[in-house]
C-alpha cells in the first residue's frame, strides 16, 4: 500500500501490555513490542487517531529510518537516506533533539549537528534550494543512538500526551495521567463502575477512570504538532476528532468518589473534572483515610501518600495500616494501589492477588491488586 507509515509510541515500563491493546483497537498493525515502546503500521488517518486515542502512549512518532552507526560519515549517510520530504515542507522548521546510550557516538551536541546537517543536504537536493528559512511549522526531528543503533523519528504529538488539557493545575504529586490511565485499564474500568480514590490529590485517577468508561478520548480537547503540517490532510484530523465525540457514551452508568485531607485537593479534582467534561459524575469531599468506606461492588484506585524523609515514611506506613483497616476485605471489593514501599504489604496487612512493576517517573512502584 502506497501510504504506509510505521508509527512508534513510547509508554511507562510496566504498561506495554495495556498500550498493545490500545493499539490494536484504534487499528494498528504489525506490532513490535520492546521495553517502553511499541511500533507499529498504519495510514495517515492513525497517525490522527492515535495522538486523540491513546490513553497511556507519550507520544506518536513517524518511524523515519533505523540503522546502526559507529562513525559520523555513518550516521550522516543514515540520515541522508531518509525520505524527509515525505513530512518537512520547504519552510517547515525542522529542529533537532535527542539521546545516545552506550554508544561509540556519545556526544549528543555532535549528532545533533550531523543530523541536522544530513536533514539540510537532503532537502537541498529534494528542493533545488540553498537556504531554509525555517518559518513555517514545527516539524520535531528526533533521534536515539542504543548500543550504536540509530533510530530517527518524527514527532507528531509536539507537548506529550499526558497534557490531555484538563489538568492546568495539580497538588505537589500528582501521577502522571499516562499512568493513571494505565492503572485504570489494569483494574478494568467499566462504563457502570463505581471508582473511589481516598487520595484523589488533583483527581487524576478519578478522571482518567471516567474517560475510560465514558469513552471519551483523551485528546479530544487538545492541539498535536502535526495538525500543522501541510504534508496531512487537515480533514483527517476534523474526521478523526469528529468520530471520536461520537464514540463519547453519556449513557454509561459511571460514578466516582473522591476524598482528600486537604481541602484545596477537593477543589482542585472538581475544577479539572469541570475541565475534563466530566464534573457531573465526579463527588468529591474533605475526609481522612479513617473516615473512608468502601462501598461493595467498587473499585478503589488510588496512589497514597509515600514519605521520602523518615519521619514522613513513618507518617505513610501509619496511612497504609489504616487503609488496611478500613478497605473492606472480601464481598465485591476491589483495590489497586500504586506504592514504591518495598514493604506496603506488610503495613497494609495482607498480601495482594497479583503485583505489578511500575515506574512513577524515575521511582520503582509497584501495583498491588486485590480482588
Amino acid at each position: 500500500m502506497e501510504n504506509r507509515i510505521r508509527l512508534c509510541c513510547p509508554c511507562h515500563f510496566g504498561l506495554e501490555s495495556v498500550l498493545k491493546y490500545e493499539i490494536l483497537k484504534i487499528g494498528g498493525e504489525e506490532l513490535s513490542v520492546s521495553n517502553g515502546k511499541i511500533s507499529f503500521s498504519g495510514d495517515e488517518n492513525l497517525i490522527a487517531r492515535a495522538n486523540l486515542c491513546l490513553a497511556t502512549a507519550e507520544r506518536v512518532l513517524i518511524e523515519l529510518a533505523e540503522f546502526n552507526a559507529v562513525t559520523f560519515e555513518e550516521l550522516f549517510q543514515g540520515v541522508k537516506s531518509a525520505e524527509l520530504e515525505r513530512y518537512i515542507g520547504k519552510n517547515d522548521a525542522f529542529p533537532v533533539k535527542g539521546y545516545s546510550l552506550n554508544s561509540k557516538l556519545h556526544s549528543v551536541p555532535d549528532c545533533q549537528s550531523i543530523i541536522k546537517k544530513a536533514a539540510v543536504e537532503r532537502l537541498k537536493e529534494k528542493y533545488g534550494v540553498s537556504w531554509f528559512d525555517e518559518t513555517g511549522a514545527n516539524v520535531q526531528i528526533k533521534f536515539s543512538i542504543l548500543k550504536d543503533k540509530v533510530s530517527l523519528y518524527l514527532d507528531t504529538s509536539g507537548t506529550g500526551l499526558h497534557k490531555r488539557g484538563y489538568r492546568r493545575n495539580s497538588n505537589s504529586a500528582p501521577i502522571k495521567e499516562t499512568l493513571a490511565a494505565g492503572i485504570v485499564d489494569l483494574a478494568r474500568v467499566r462504563p457502570d463502575s463505581v471508582v473511589c480514590d481516598p487520595f484523589c490529590g488533583s483527581g487524576t485517577l478519578l478522571i482518567e477512570a471516567g474517560l475510560k468508561a465514558l469513552n471519551i478520548a483523551p485528546g479530544i480537547n487538545r492541539r498535536f504538532a502535526a495538525e500543522k503540517w501541510n504534508c496531512i490532510n487537515p480533514d483527517i484530523w476534523r474526521n478523526e476528532r469528529k468520530n471520536a465525540i461520537d464514540r463519547v457514551d453519556r449513557s454509561a452508568k459511571f460514578e466516582a468518589y473522591g476524598f482528600d485531607i486537604d481541602d484545596s485537593a477537593v477543589a482542585l479534582t472538581l475544577d479539572n473534572a469541570h475541565k475534563a467534561g466530566i464534573k457531573s459524575r465526579i463527588h468529591v469531599e474533605q475526609a481522612d483515610i479513617s473516615k473512608f468506606r468502601h462501598p461493595d461492588s467498587s473499585v478503589v484506585i488510588c496512589n497514597p501518600p509515600y514519605g521520602e524523609r523518615l519521619l514522613e515514611l513513618r507518617e505513610a506506613e501509619e496511612i497504609y495500616r489504616r487503609m488496611g483497616q478500613v478497605l473492606g476485605k472480601g464481598g465485591g471489593k476491589q483495590s489497586y494501589i500504586i506504592s514504591p514501599h518495598e514493604q506496603f504489604e506488610s503495613f497494609f496487612g495482607l498480601n495482594a492477588k497479583k503485583r505489578r512493576k511500575l515506574y512513577n517517573g524515575m521511582i520503582k512502584c509497584q501495583l498491588y491488586m486485590y480482588f
